[in-house]
């Protein structure tokens, strides 16, 4: 079996795949949006999943934090009114 955490041990990936990974249900905490948005934004590939399951996806955390910040930019110029 190849591993691909070189000199960390296996407790270190652990901890790094829970904290950098996040699940759909994550995601959508995290965006604050509906499945059906998260769906949309994979569709129109505005969010990339690392990995498709039978249920669920995962995605990157940093991935989510940049979509995150980009929702609020919008947010700001288009709907300023909206604080």
């Amino acid at each position: 079996m190849t591993r691909y955490y070189s000199n960390n041990t296996k407790d270190e990936f652990i901890k790094l795949a829970q904290s950098e990974i996040l699940t759909s249900s994550e995601v959508l905490d995290e965006l604050q949006i509906s499945r059906q948005a998260l769906s949309s934004l994979v569709k129109r590939e505005k969010l990339i999943p690392i990995k498709e399951l039978a249920r669920d996806r995962l995605f990157l955390k940093e991935d989510v934090e940049r979509r995150k910040e980009a929702a609020k930019k919008f947010y700001a110029h288009y709907l300023p009114y909206d604080e």
